[in-house]
């Protein structure tokens, strides 16, 4: 916008419907740039000119009951004696009916390389003692605790307000609290670093669909042992990602600078084609934020420490900035198909019953609805009922396409779920399948890869091992190349979908492809069995 002094009524409203519209597409956020024109030509705005602009936009927000933070200030040399300016401005939307925009963020990093420390930090909301401190309270196990070692995956939640501030848990109790007066929710989740754990690391980026990747890299170590797979993964899962390089407070300045080289060094690389952008200032943050999400090329990379806190205010602002990869077009053309809802994670709540975690891939999910879940050991398909809906912690009715949440299902059969079962509306028609193809790249490899090979193949949250039945027109693969391939599950069916992201490893041996085609198993009436629950009798 170039000035918005005094608009008349009329113009006002139509500035407020745009402004409706633009919050809508953004899912609750905008960014105006004031004294720039419709063409992008920088003008600027005299002191009085940017003043009264500014309040006119607080009254266009107000009407539709959004908040407004000035980003950053710029002067523009322009050929007049008085000092022009540009202002950016974050719109962003209260949210009402509990539609908080959510960002998932997976972090990855080299075991020891401070993921779970920089998480602690920010969702605490206190420093790092240089000992660990932080991180205790993202550990799921005690084992966890007693190594320092991530081995689980574990949800870590940071909010911003209307505003723009931070919420984390130094000012709130609980998560109920952060989730009530946050309008933008960031869920970190906290993979595992270490060699042993990396199938959890690949079941994380795989089912929970992260929208970006926080490359996690010690300043003193620079890029050792997972981070490269790690960036290798992110990279074949096209995941857009940024880097954090940790730890700054223990290595002098060259040693940094030595890391952000090499780090820059890889991603020019001609596998990587990444364009590196080092963030030192504020003015860097909003820029790398906004050309992030416009262009995947472009990677953010951050210095900072937990235990001193430099350059932590950075992070913040990037990532509060950040806008979502989807926008409101796409999100409602999921939402017409029919449910859809991933399992992750399976619990047993004392006086709740069968609790199942995970993501809601299409359609709209209410409670009291009636599902299925599936498939079974032989391929069969279950009636459940959705007794409640938890979204971070806090009670949602509704669950839509793309969004993160628990279901209970009351005294459904724990034993009869596993991770990689789908849970879909009735009349789908669920396919599933036993032996499908798929094209794939070996990326690594130490001999040939032939038939009979087995390996462990990852489609979503599906998890299981297969064996290479046939590569078509090809005897062996090896490094590199590519093939046609049919694999088979060996334990149960599952379901698959056409075009689905595959990954694939045995040992050293790794690749990448997707479905393409699918030998599907006709189930008798569709499988559906009735799961009875406990007090109830079968004739």
């Amino acid at each position: 916008q170039l000035k918005l002094v005094n608009p008349s009524q009329y113009r006002f409203e139509h500035l407020v419907t745009q402004m409706k519209w633009r919050l809508q597409e953004g899912r609750g956020e905008a960014v105006y740039q004031i004294g720039v024109e419709d063409n992008g030509l920088l003008v600027g705005l005299s002191e009085e000119e940017m003043r009264a602009s500014l309040k006119t936009l607080r009254r266009m927000a107000e009407k539709v009951g959004a908040d407004i933070t000035v980003l950053r200030e710029r002067e523009v040399d322009y050929d007049s004696d008085i000092p022009r300016k540009i202002t950016e401005v974050l719109v962003r939307k209260v949210p009402d009916n509990q539609q908080f925009l959510d960002l998932r963020v997976a972090v990855l990093g080299n075991v020891d390389s401070g993921k779970s420390t920089l998480l602690g930090v920010l969702t605490q909301g206190e420093l790092d003692n240089g000992r660990g401190r932080a991180r205790l309270n993202l550990f799921r196990h005690l084992h966890e605790i007693q190594s320092g070692r991530t081995s689980s995956i574990s949800f870590e939640i940071l909010g911003f307000n209307s505003k723009g501030e931070v919420v984390n848990y130094s000012d709130s109790r609980t998560a109920e609290e952060i989730c009530e007066s946050s309008s933008k929710m960031i869920t970190f989740i906290d993979l595992a670093g270490h060699h042993k754990y990396l199938k959890t690391t690949i079941f994380g980026l795989t089912s929970y669909c992260p929208d970006f990747a926080m490359l996690v890299v010690s300043a003193n170590t620079g890029i050792a042992g997972t981070t490269r797979e790690h960036l290798g993964l992110a990279m074949a899962l096209k995941v857009p990602f940024f880097i954090v390089i940790s730890k700054v407070d223990l290595c002098s300045k060259a040693t940094v600078e030595r890391t952000v080289k090499q780090l820059e060094r890889i991603l020019k690389q001609p596998g990587c084609n990444k364009l590196p952008l080092l963030v030192n200032s504020d003015d860097d943050a909003v820029t790398a934020a906004q050309q992030f999400a416009q262009s995947p090329n472009i990677t953010p990379i951050f210095t900072l420490s937990s235990v001193s806190g430099e350059n932590l205010d950075l992070l913040k602002v990037f990532l509060n900035i950040l806008p979502p990869l989807t926008n409101s077009k796409e999100q409602e053309e999921l939402m017409q198909q029919l449910t859809e809802f991933q399992v992750d994670e399976i619990y047993t709540v004392p006086e709740v019953g069968t609790v199942v975690g995970g993501t809601l891939s299409s359609g709209i999910c209410r409670e009291g609805e009636n599902l299925v879940v599936g498939p079974t050991d032989d391929g069969k398909f279950l009636r459940l009922k959705v007794c409640s809906i938890q979204r971070n912690r806090s009670a949602c009715r509704v669950l839509r396409a793309g969004q993160a949440a628990t279901l209970a299902l009351g005294p459904f059969d724990r034993s009869l779920l596993r991770k990689g079962m789908v849970m879909v509306s009735p009349e789908m028609n669920p396919t599933i399948c036993s032996v499908f193809e798929a094209e794939i790249v070996l990326l690594f490899h130490a001999t040939t890869f032939r038939k009979g090979f087995q390996v462990t193949v990852h489609v979503g949250n599906v998890r299981q091992t297969a064996i290479v039945e046939k590569i078509h027109g090809k005897d062996k693969l090896r490094t590199g190349e590519k093939a046609v391939v049919r694999f088979r599950f060996i334990k149960h069916p599952e379901y698959l979908k056409i075009g689905a992201k595959l990954l694939f490893r045995e040992g050293v041996t790794k690749g990448i492809g997707h479905v393409t085609d699918l030998q599907a198993i006709t189930t008798k009436e569709n499988g559906l069995e009735e799961s009875l629950g406990p007090g109830q009798l079968s004739f």
